[in-house]
């Protein structure tokens, strides 16, 4: 029987190009949304601790509202270093590459969680605790404002181009994903320790866990490669001495000439992150403090929901590919403004049915805005200043919207006495974000 003809010296299999460029990308959005997971996983835990611990522990009052407010707070003080983050990693992202600032991201990140799971209480070590506390969130902060753009443009840069939306919801899937595993992880020590041991070491396991993030962050530095969109970006800059003398601060570009675009990103987005962290936090705090509900329960509702964004947002990344992302986009928007009332209005039930469904609802609508937005976003600025712009946009409103939803959703209750005052707080931000897309997509329209 014949041999089949070998292939001339010099000749490759015209598929074997396009069969490693699939693999690198299947790797590099495997990698990027491993490193979205764990990074989020590492914050959400304080949160959720937040809520349930962290008050009694490290701010000790008379008054169990004070204790919370003290450790929300803190909180958001990890929200008000996100954007130090995002300059400083989008800056150095957009001259010397994504990976090296992704990398460096997960690092910070697992070194400061795992300090905060090692932390000594008031108790222990008085004032200091609470400063440190505090010093260990702004560490997180920071490496979580430098994670995301990286994160997002390693999995975007090395999309196909009909595609880059379903690509860079693999990176948005990091946070339902962080929230599934930071509630598993509380829900699991709370069942294998008493309330007493579990105030006294069984909060401190999930941040342990942190130090997983290392392994992952060496994963990346030695497998994934540099993304094709920067290193095209890189030989035109060097290719041109003009071009590159005046792209040496990618900051200094997007301050001076972008800088109406990442507010109107910031804007856009606010909304979804309040109410985001409203149910993973605040609602938590409310339901169990407020309203009696057991808190693994609450938690074990809150997962549940976690699970269909999994579906949710791939799905609307997908369908902004085809009709558009501004599209899809708004009407996440839109929707989070109408259900905001009804939310709590089956909230206030104190029945864990009406949560989840209040609670599914809302989910619903994040994930319609959160599937398309790091295409979005990326696509907003060009590649060499695109870490920068993106991550300044996102960072933007996790300030405005994230780090003090909670902190604001405690001061509404305790002085309206209703939750509905937190519900016209989701509609003012539902309508700056609606504003801030009209004339997003109105500069989208004007482009050639």
């Amino acid at each position: 029987m014949a041999s089949a003809p070998s292939a001339r010296p010099g000749t490759t299999h015209p598929t074997t190009d396009e069969e490693s460029r699939n693999r690198q990308r299947r790797r590099v959005a495997t990698a990027a949304s491993l490193a979205s997971a764990v990074e989020w996983y590492d914050y959400f835990v304080f949160g959720i601790a937040a809520a349930l611990v962290l008050g009694d522990l490290y701010f000790p009052s008379g008054s169990p509202t004070a204790g919370v407010l003290a450790s929300f707070a803190t909180f958001a003080v990890g929200f008000l270093a996100r954007p130090i983050g995002g300059i400083i990693a989008g800056n150095l992202g957009d001259k010397r590459g994504r990976k090296p600032m992704l990398v460096l991201a997960l690092t910070l990140m697992g070194l400061s969680t795992t300090c905060i799971g090692l932390l000594p209480t008031y108790d222990t070590v008085g004032v200091a605790a609470p400063i440190l506390l505090v010093l260990l969130r702004v560490v997180q902060g920071i490496a979580v404002g430098a994670q995301w753009g990286g994160a997002m443009l390693m999995a975007t840069e090395y999309a196909p181009e009909n595609k880059r939306g379903l690509y860079g919801s693999l990176v948005q899937l990091g946070v339902p994903i962080g929230v599934i595993t930071a509630n598993t992880v509380f829900l699991v020590a709370g069942a294998v320790t008493s309330d007493a041991a579990f105030a006294a070491w069984g909060w401190r396991v999930p941040f342990l866990v942190g130090l997983l993030v290392l392994a992952l962050a060496f994963y990346i530095h030695t497998r994934v490669e540099e993304t094709p969109e920067f290193k095209e970006a890189e030989r035109k800059l060097a290719e041109d001495e003009k071009a590159k003398a005046s792209a040496q601060s990618p900051l200094r570009t997007v301050l001076r000439r972008h800088l109406g675009t990442v507010f109107l990103a910031g804007g856009s987005f606010a909304v979804n992150t309040a109410t985001f962290y409203i149910l993973i936090t605040g609602v938590l705090d409310y339901t169990t403090r407020e309203l009696g509900m057991k808190r693994e329960a609450v938690l074990t509702v809150s997962l549940c929901v976690s699970l269909t964004q999994l579906v949710l947002i791939p799905a609307a990344a997908a369908l902004s590919d085809r009709i558009g992302r501004i599209r899809i986009y708004a009407l996440g928007a839109a929707g989070l403004a109408v259900w905001a009332v009804p939310m709590f209005l089956l909230i206030d039930t104190g029945s864990l049915l009406w949560l989840a469904v209040g609670t599914f609802v809302t989910s619903c609508f994040l994930s319609i805005m959160y599937g398309p937005q790091a295409a979005l976003f990326a696509e907003l600025f060009t590649p060499e200043m695109r870490y920068t712009g993106a991550s300044l946009g996102y960072q933007i409103a996790a300030v405005l919207g994230g780090g003090l939803a909670p902190f604001v959703m405690v001061l509404l209750l305790e002085a309206s006495g209703t939750s509905l005052a937190v519900s016209a707080y989701i509609i003012g931000l539902a309508v700056i974000a609606l504003a801030s897309i009209k004339v997003l997509a109105g500069r989208a329209a004007d482009r050639p």
